[in-house]
């Protein structure tokens, strides 16, 4: 791990500048990371979202049957995604530090691109199955990829504002995924294809020539990026040191940084917060469009109908998720933030299990997604803003991502008995008190009472004899290192 205090080794390029004109440099170079680095980022993972996830609409658009496939069937395609996704998401880091994030990326990319294209082909449950896990593989590597690059390019206090701009587009992956589907099941009978399998293809091949331009599009890390002068460069790196950080910086792998994250108790207390709301995302991502058709004011025939009703929980969702990541960073603060949003989520699936009516349904279905979509971002940053060290912050991103996405098993066998759905409703409503108590308040205990032993020295005996390098190789361990709560 590079040492904080010695990673400085240029001229600062705004020497002899006064405060109120470095501010405006500052801001200016951030306007710049953000339209270069987030919209493609984000577009990538709309695609990624909708790729894993539209399934669902395929579902109701009579998959099942044309495969002759069972609803066991249909959980176990489900689970078969979620196996593979969290068994490679923790090195998915480590890969994409070695290999540089526009080689890496765009690789993976094509890789689902082709399984979901396979998915539009596929003649049996067998083939689905294949399909599907190796769908998991390649797209593991996306979302902990990005998060932790993301990690790279801004200071603790803006990371959040980011990583709900990038998520919110699952959000809107959600609400577009509906609307494509719709449009694209209409092509029914086209080439002697039907329209769910037209669904699979087309986003497929969207993939693939998404990934061939992502090749050029996508940015590697502030040392080395081609769209930055040296000077930027420098003033990257600089506010990434300021913030205690030296991610940014080049660093050799060490199996050291593979044991501090296995042994860092920060690791498991964020994965038990990270597995609360992950499931209920990929049992509303999976189930919504089912739990909608089976609305008594909705006709199950009317498919296109359905697929649009999926829509308005999404988009205000995306919406909360970027307002309240705001007030986040505002704040630097996270838990508090995550707590409040796990009473959200919880009320919404209580109208869901209280009522029978659908209005008071699909308001709840409203509270679920906003309470669970806008603390996944929260969290990550929380995870990110904790770890310091390059390889250590990847390793323990895919491990807690991993975690996190394997409990999306669960949300594969809980959707029977159609139409109140009940036993589904009820475990996400003990995923979200997990979530609230046994997770974001227990962690946030934990970083308070760690941040008072480190303001008032109990720690500094850690320093006692190491040089320079050494103190880096601490990471967050150093001391002089204050947690986010």
């Amino acid at each position: 791990m590079t040492s904080l205090s010695a990673v400085i080794v240029r001229p600062d390029p705004d020497a002899g500048l006064s405060e109120s004109e470095r501010a405006a440099v500052d801001r200016k170079l951030v306007r710049r990371l953000d339209l270069v680095l987030l919209p493609w980022l984000c577009f990538l993972y709309l695609l990624a979202f909708l790729d894993r996830t539209n399934i669902g609409n395929a579902k109701i658009d009579n998959m099942t049957n044309d495969i002759i496939m069972s609803n066991l069937g249909y959980s176990a395609a489900l689970m078969i995604f979620f196996v593979a996704y969290s068994a490679f998401e923790p090195v998915a880091n480590v890969l994409l530090k070695r290999m540089r994030p526009s080689i890496f990326l765009p690789l993976i990319m094509v890789g689902w691109g082709g399984c979901m294209t396979a998915m539009g082909l596929v003649k049996n449950w067998s083939g689905l199955m294949a399909a599907r896990f190796f769908l998991g593989v390649f797209e593991s590597g996306l979302f902990p990829g990005v998060n932790y690059f993301i990690s790279c390019w801004y200071r603790r206090d803006e990371f959040a504002l980011r990583a709900a701009l990038f998520f919110s587009f699952a959000a809107l992956a959600g609400s577009f995924g509906g609307l494509l589907a719709a449009a694209i099941s209409t092509m029914d009978g086209i080439g002697g294809f039907a329209g769910w399998r037209w669904i699979f293809i087309l986003e497929g091949a969207l993939t693939i020539v998404v990934a061939i331009a992502s090749f050029w599009m996508v940015q590697d890390f502030p040392d080395t990026a081609e769209f930055l002068s040296e000077a930027d460069q420098e003033r990257v790196l600089r506010r990434l040191d300021r913030d205690k950080q030296s991610s940014a910086h080049h660093e050799n792998f060490k199996m050291l940084y593979v044991w501090q994250a296995l042994k860092d108790t920060k690791t498991y207390l964020a994965m038990v917060v990270y597995m609360g709301p992950m499931m209920p995302l990929y049992s509303l991502s999976l189930f919504l469009p089912t739990i909608i058709s089976n609305l008594s004011f909705t006709d199950p025939s009317q498919i296109i109908k359905n697929q649009l009703l999926s829509v308005p929980p999404y988009a205000v969702a995306a919406l909360v998720t970027i307002v309240v990541s705001v007030f986040s960073d505002r704040h630097r603060k996270r838990g508090i933030y995550n707590m409040g949003l796990a009473c959200v989520g919880i009320s919404g699936f209580i109208l869901l299990v209280a009522s029978s009516n659908p209005i008071v349904q699909y308001l709840g279905a409203f509270f679920g997604a906003v309470g669970i979509y806008a603390s996944i971002p929260l969290t990550i940053a929380w995870v990110a803003n904790n770890t310091e060290g390059s390889y250590k912050r990847g390793i323990v991103l895919g491990l807690v991502i991993g975690w996190g996405n394997l409990n999306g098993l669960v949300s594969c066998n809980l959707w029977f008995g159609a139409p109140r759905f009940l036993a589904g409703h009820i475990t996400v409503i003990a995923y979200m008190a997990l979530f609230l108590g046994g997770g974001s308040y227990i962690l946030c205990r934990y970083l308070y009472f760690q941040n008072l032993d480190r303001k008032q020295g109990l720690l500094d005996h850690r320093l006692t004899g190491l040089t320079k390098a050494e103190i880096g190789d601490l990471g967050d361990a150093n001391p002089e290192f204050l947690y986010t709560l």
